[in-house]
């Protein structure tokens, strides 16, 4: 009766330029909105098209990416800078906890003063822990969108060959998208869009391509509660425990939390109702342990 996807919000702020951190174009105002957000899209301009104007006056995606990088990064060691001035002396004057944080913060400065992003440098999840409240950028994943043009949907051209040489240097993903495209895709019905598609040889928009790119890099995966009144998406991160994902719903399932009855995805779509899918035998009863598969249709049993 009733289906509830679940959402990813994005963002679109506006274009960062060279010398963003020292404020041009409104940068440090925008650099600081960066500090909010869970996952940042690059998106890069690998086309060519004479009737519009790039700022820098010329096509070079590898170049355009290494100036953001460049402001993103200074802003973190900006960051960085005056935390370490607000508890330099805390540190040195025995303070334990602010000589673990002063000792985490010199290495990230260390690491940034060298052009390289905190992405890039081995931090583990204890140290990650005690920089959390910085919201630094340079540490937050990132997807890279080569912005491309009708040309280039069944092909590569040599500014994305470029660009995709250094992104995948970097152990990141980078997508193609064509925006010009996606627009017309926007007021289409679900039937519209796909024959739209079709005519292009494209087997998925772009937006569901960055909703999945977007996923992946945040390590979340989706689960399914199905109900006879409602069937309902619901996003957990990857290797989440049964609890876990119970807690997503309310906190009392997490605390109460007994048994969890599993349904594979594709089991699901293939015999069509939760009935069929125990009549088969494909239903199981998991415990605490049980770690989360993308798409596992779920219901929990709890006592509070």
């Amino acid at each position: 009766k009733k289906t509830i996807p679940t959402t990813i919000n994005f963002v679109d702020i506006a274009g960062l330029v060279k010398g963003a951190s020292k404020g041009e174009g409104l940068g440090n105002k925008f650099l600081s909105n960066l500090k909010e957000v869970d996952l940042l899209i690059h998106v890069i301009r690998c086309f060519e098209n004479d009737n519009i104007v790039h700022v820098n006056g010329k096509i070079d995606p590898v170049s355009d990416k290494e100036i953001i990088d460049y402001e993103l990064i200074i802003k973190d060691l900006d960051s960085v800078d005056r935390r370490i001035d607000k508890i330099r002396k805390q540190a040195i004057t025995g303070d334990k906890e602010k000589k673990t944080e002063n000792d985490i913060l010199i290495k990230c400065k260390s690491h940034l003063e060298d052009g390289i992003s905190l992405r890039e440098l081995s931090l583990d999840n204890n140290e990650i822990k005690w920089i959390k409240h910085l919201n630094l950028i340079t540490l937050k994943p990132l997807v890279y969108v080569a912005n491309i043009d009708e040309s280039l949907i069944s092909s590569d051209n040599e500014h994305l060959n470029n660009l995709r040489e250094v992104v995948n240097k970097e152990g990141l993903i980078l997508i193609k998208i064509c925006a010009s495209l996606e627009e017309q895709l926007y007021d289409l019905t679900e039937e519209e869009k796909n024959l739209f598609l079709d005519d292009y040889g494209i087997i998925e928009s772009g937006l569901d391509m960055l909703i999945k790119a977007s996923y992946k890099s945040l390590e979340l995966i989706t689960y399914f509660t199905a109900g006879e009144k409602e069937v309902r998406a619901w996003t957990v991160k990857k290797d989440s425990n049964a609890p876990q994902a119970a807690g997503v719903i309310h906190t009392d399932f997490e605390k109460g939390f007994i048994k969890a009855e599993v349904i594979k995805y594709n089991d699901f779509i293939s015999y069509g109702s939760e009935l069929k899918c125990k009549e088969a035998g494909k239903l199981s009863l998991e415990g605490k342990e049980y770690i989360l598969s993308d798409g596992d249709v779920m219901h929990f049993r709890f006592n509070v």
